[in-house]
């Protein structure tokens, strides 16, 4: 059986989560913190990031990297089209959502989620990129109503918890949230695959997972 190592807030590792439960793959979950330096860990991701994956076969680490396998090892109730050409279409949205919004405004993270800071400049930085950034992906998102077109797909396995993110910290560290600003109604289309239960059961994990951390 599949393990998935990491802890319910991250994103990435909600979106390997959403791809397990959307294809019905059996699996397990192992609670395992960003930035672990057990040797254990590091022989399964050696920066030390999640999630990764135990497999029977050995372990994997990088989301996208283990979507892709999973795409591959577990053909049944696929997330990418068939046709080539409208399977790379996909991969191009994910791409834009995992490296061009998510990880441009991840450096808005310290000061909107975890009380750290950023300069005047760098978020000015930030900003720029970010609307540069949304109206490219805008251009690509079809939202009808899912990223890719009428078909849920690994794009929307990213898009789901990586889009809250980037409208949050655009609005509380830059005053605006990007997205909405830039024309990505991104409240509505949650709102629609929330209805999905692979959804229902991220959010409510995460919940219970940001529960559980702050109390400690």
């Amino acid at each position: 059986m599949i393990t998935l190592c990491g802890f319910g807030v991250s994103n990435y590792y909600n979106k390997v989560k959403l791809v397990l439960l959307e294809k019905d793959i059996p699996f397990q979950e192992e609670t395992v913190m960003t930035g672990s330096k057990d040797d254990a860990v590091l022989s399964a991701t050696p920066l030390g990031k999640v999630p990764f994956i135990r497999t029977p076969l050995g372990n994997l680490c990088e989301s996208q990297v283990i979507v892709d396998y999973l795409e591959a090892a577990y053909p049944a109730q696929p997330l990418v089209p068939a046709d080539p050409f409208a399977a790379a279409k996909v991969r191009e949205l994910t791409t834009f959502v995992d490296l061009h919004l998510e990880l441009a405004a991840r450096e808005l993270y310290g000061k909107a989620f975890f009380g750290g800071d950023i300069s005047e400049a760098n978020a000015e930085r930030v900003r720029k990129l970010l609307i540069k950034n949304i109206a490219a992906f805008k251009r690509l998102a079809k939202f009808s109503p899912y990223v890719a077109g009428d078909s849920f797909t690994q794009a929307d396995c990213a898009a789901f918890v990586s889009l809250p993110l980037v409208g949050l910290a655009s609005r509380i560290v830059l005053g605006e949230d990007l997205l909405a600003a830039g024309g990505v109604d991104w409240k509505a289309y949650v709102k629609v695959v929330g209805e999905r239960p692979s959804a229902q059961r991220i959010n409510a994990d995460r919940k219970a997972e940001q529960e559980r951390l702050a109390a400690k």
